[in-house]
């Protein structure tokens, strides 16, 4: 059973119980006052009878059923029942109502006006009797109304108020459908999107959106999740194409020396020593690409819960490292900047930019600075700069600049702290710097900054 039948069914089912509910107590209103309508007529006619005018018995009215307009006396009649229960008849139909024990008690009873209400039937008619006690032994007036036009008339409603619910229902499903056909259409439209992403693995453009209601806003984050896929699967065949070109060198070469590596015995001296050295440094150049590959895997640092990041401590972490591993002087001048973030990933980050700089400053005229400031991070150098058409692809994987080509790397680096600054709500940036050198960094998303403590903000010396 499809979603728009089901809404269709919904409709029907409310629509149907409102329109039972609202019958069942209009009918129950309606068999109400016709009763009280007999009942106050009952009482009037008896209160007439009991002072001697019988005349009502037999007054005229309008006969809606005769197609003639004629007329015929109310379907009343009158009887006096004595303290033995004997009867007599006092005008009206030609009708004997039937005296039960209850009846004769009021008629022996001394307390004048009781009354009893009771329902018989005489010659399959059903008659409403109200039995009226005269008091003091004197006997008792019943008089008697047939009630089976009423009853027809009720019967007739009841039906008529089942004919119009089935209606109510009949009309609420017909809308129901057609309300969920226009509701459903959108989904529908997703549902064979998603069917033919899950069949083929490609989108069709996604689904068209228009409106602003639930539907329109799954709608429009069902091909935000397309678009995002598709761009991950394509990152994906990117990088996969990356590597592949990044590890065809090295796995060349050692394929090469390995063929040499036959001939050794032939070599001499000088010869052994490159082939082993070219060994060497192959393997540790192919053992730092896939490292730095694993990196590159891990940067949106899924395996690190996001805590509270104090930015000055993870730069003069980083900062120690790298002058432990390049002894380089590194300045650092941080405010206090606290964000929601990764701090491994954070100091990887900057280590990474730290490295990066001592490795192209190769003269080591002056020390490395890192700047933090209101969750910006910068780290400049005093090396030869880079190049125009650099600024904007440095970021990019395995890209290595004409400078840098000499020197050893995988040209990974910097994609992992943009990977770093992405997964962190930020972006990347690159310029040449005033005087020499060049100024390269990161900036995390302000909606990860956390409130400024209550000290003063002064900067942090490294």
């Amino acid at each position: 059973m499809n979603l728009a039948t089901r809404f269709a069914l919904a409709f029907a089912l409310v629509a149907a119980l409102v329109a039972a509910v609202v019958g069942v107590l209009g009918f129950r209103s309606a068999v109400e006052r016709v009763s009280g309508e007999v009942e106050r007529g009952l009482r009037t006619a008896a209160a007439a009878v009991i002072d001697g005018h019988h005349a009502v018995l037999h007054h005229p009215v309008t006969n809606a059923t005769d197609g003639e307009g004629g007329k015929e006396p109310l379907p009343l009649t009158a009887q006096r029942v004595a303290a033995d229960g004997t009867t007599t008849p006092l005008g009206g139909r030609a009708v004997t109502f039937p005296v039960s024990a209850a009846d004769r008690a009021l008629a022996a009873g001394a307390d004048r006006g009781a009354t009893r209400m009771a329902e018989v039937i005489v010659r399959y008619d059903t008659y409403r009797v109200l039995t009226t006690s005269l008091g003091d032994g004197g006997g008792a007036v019943q008089v008697g109304i047939d009630i089976n036009q009423s009853r027809r008339v009720m019967s007739g409603l009841a039906k008529e108020i089942a004919v119009l619910a089935l209606l109510v229902a009949a009309v609420a499903a017909c809308l129901g459908w057609v309300l969920a056909r226009r509701i459903t259409r959108r989904l529908v439209r997703l549902t064979a999107t998603a069917e033919e992403v899950s069949a083929t693995g490609l989108g069709a453009g996604g689904v068209p959106v228009r409106g602003r209601d639930e539907v329109a806003r799954l709608s429009s984050s069902f091909n935000t999740m397309l678009r995002r896929l598709a761009d991950a699967r394509e990152a994906q065949e990117r990088l996969i194409q990356d590597i592949a070109h990044e590890l065809r060198t090295p796995l060349t070469s050692l394929r090469t020396n390995a063929s040499v590596l036959r001939r050794l015995d032939r070599l001499g001296p000088d010869s052994r020593a490159r082939l082993l050295a070219d060994v060497e440094g192959e393997t540790r150049e192919l053992s730092h690409l896939v490292d730095e590959l694993i990196a590159l895997a891990l940067a949106r640092g899924v395996d690190e819960e996001d805590s509270d990041v104090a930015l000055a401590e993870v730069v003069r972490g980083a900062a120690t490292r790298a002058r432990r591993r390049t002894e380089r002087e590194i300045d650092v001048d941080s405010d206090r900047t606290r964000v929601r973030g990764q701090r491994l990933a954070l100091e990887r980050a900057v280590g990474n930019l730290l490295e990066n700089a001592a490795k192209f400053d190769t003269g080591g005229t002056g020390a490395i600075t890192v700047k933090v400031r209101a969750g910006t991070i910068a780290v400049s150098d005093r090396g030869p700069g880079l190049d125009a058409g650099d600024l904007d692809r440095i970021f990019d994987r395995f890209y290595r600049a004409d400078t840098s080509r000499s020197l050893p790397g995988s040209g990974l680096g910097l994609a992992i702290v943009a990977g770093i600054a992405e997964a962190h709500d930020g972006t990347t940036f690159a310029r040449n710097r005033a005087g020499g050198g060049a100024t390269i960094g990161f900036t995390i998303g302000a909606r990860r900054l956390l409130p400024a403590p209550d000290a003063a903000s002064s900067p942090a010396p490294g």
